[in-house]
């Protein structure tokens, strides 16, 4: 996708993709405020709770993560560490190719989706199928994921009843049930088919090593039944210290994600088939990801390491509601995005350094995290970096000048005399030159102030 503002690709956004995106995001938003605020009596102190239990595990990482290791070990798990997205990719491509194995399904994850995976399985001639549903809609139409929970929440059926149609799944049918009908026609085939199954996983206990994979179609445990490899990549953050802590996170996921006291398949997975425990994979590999988030965690933003990939912020985010995920140019879009995809971007953070201005400050997201992260304030940190690493954008003015002029009382009544002929003038017609491309994408509102010092001098007066 060609690099452009979020707001300038917001005005050319397709209206129907618009209304799609803003209608779902808001439904959204309405349901957690239902039954969160339903279900208990004071959720702020629940958000509270889960944002220090999240903090505590991010700052004590070194320690969780080799606890988790052992804890995989005694299971029968292979644990592997991968630095960089290349790193992790060449461990997922040589375990199957160890294995013998050509064809894979996955679970819906998005550090897959970070690292480029199935591009790289592609290239290899491994067939990666998604099993996901709105997953596999993507991958078929060489589209890219325009939201964490939901991802073609820019979509409706008539798109995805067309897109069947060309993939030779049926003739054209727009019936909900009908399209749901097909999809699992097709992926029990591939399930029964596949030599190895990959998945992420939403939360790894460092206590007992166990894998938590939460998901309402069920397509997670179809990967682990009949394939003989199991690989899980989890980022380095999704490690908590005990199994206790889930009781606090998983009632919050489900409620903040999809409006839900809990999602539909919650699994807790100890491991591969041992003796005693002859059900699923022969061999299971788990792969912790870095991929700069150590960097992040040295940084003055490491609290966006709490999230949960629950999508709250999206929801409830005006400028996302707007412009939708594919505005964002990442995997990660939404107020969350606008924090990680640039810090995630290493040496290219200028090419995303415009994000963190897609946002009005407003805060919702910090009210609606489960976890309690601060976005706000981390968006500010961010503007202040790609204003100190890099030249401001093009068209920027001046702000030495404005300075200048609000420090002077001088200077600043003058200005408020002569303000009032800038409404005679259209701002793209004054001889500035520099000003030019700032202002072709930006209109004030008629000048009505200059009378404020007047009322106070009367008021004063009294």
């Amino acid at each position: 996708m060609p690099e452009q503002k979020v707001e300038l690709f917001a005005r050319r956004l397709d209206p129907g993709v618009q209304k799609a995106v803003h209608d779902n995001s808001a439904a959204g938003t309405l349901k957690r405020y239902s039954i969160l605020g339903g279900d208990y009596d004071t959720p702020d102190e629940l958000r509270r709770l889960a944002g220090q239990i999240r903090q505590h595990s991010i700052e004590h990482l070194d320690t969780y993560l080799e606890q988790a290791e052992k804890s995989l070990h005694r299971h029968g798990a292979h644990v592997h560490f991968a630095v960089t997205a290349e790193d992790a990719c060449q461990a997922v491509s040589g375990i199957l190719e160890r294995a013998g194995a050509r064809k894979v399904v996955k679970s819906k994850s998005m550090i897959s989706e970070e690292i480029h995976l199935n591009d790289h399985l592609a290239t290899r001639g491994i067939e990666s199928v998604e099993t996901d549903l709105g997953e596999y809609i993507i991958q078929i139409d060489g589209d890219h994921p325009s939201h964490i929970v939901k991802p073609i929440i820019h979509k409706n059926r008539r798109d995805i009843a067309r897109s069947f149609e060309r993939e030779g799944l049926g003739d054209y049918n727009d019936d909900p049930e009908t399209i749901t009908r097909r999809a699992r026609s097709f992926m029990r085939r591939k399930y029964l088919e596949a030599d190895a199954g990959i998945t992420g996983a939403n939360f790894v206990s460092a206590e007992s090593g166990r894998l938590v994979l939460v998901t309402n179609e069920g397509n997670s445990r179809f990967c682990l039944a009949a394939p003989r490899v199991h690989i899980a990549l989890v980022g380095i953050e999704k490690v908590i210290p005990s199994d206790a802590d889930l009781a606090v996170l998983l009632n919050l996921l489900g409620r903040s994600a999809t409006g839900q006291q809990l999602t539909v398949y919650t699994e807790f997975i100890n491991g591969p088939a041992l003796t005693g425990r002859p059900s699923g994979p022969r061999e299971m590999h788990v792969i912790f990801v870095d991929n700069r988030r150590s960097e992040i965690l040295a940084s003055d933003c490491r609290e966006i390491l709490r999230c949960i990939r629950c999508g709250a912020c999206l929801n409830v985010c005006p400028v996302y509601r707007q412009a939708s995920g594919h505005a964002y140019r990442s995997v990660y879009p939404g107020p969350v995005g606008a924090v990680l995809s640039p810090l995630l971007a290493g040496k290219k953070f200028k090419e995303l350094a415009d994000l963190p201005k897609a946002s009005s400050l407003c805060g919702a997201c910090n009210e609606v995290c489960p976890v309690d992260i601060p976005i706000p304030d981390l968006l500010l940190k961010l503007r202040n970096r790609g204003h100190e690493e890099h030249a401001p954008s093009p068209g920027t003015p001046p702000m030495g000048a404005f300075a200048m002029l609000a420090s002077s009382p001088l200077l600043w009544r003058a200005a408020m005399q002569g303000s009032r002929a800038m409404n005679l003038v259209p701002l793209d017609k004054l001889p500035l030159p520099y000003l030019q491309p700032w202002l072709k994408t930006r209109t004030l509102p008629e000048w009505r102030g200059g009378s404020f010092r007047r009322w106070m001098k009367s008021r004063h007066s009294r």
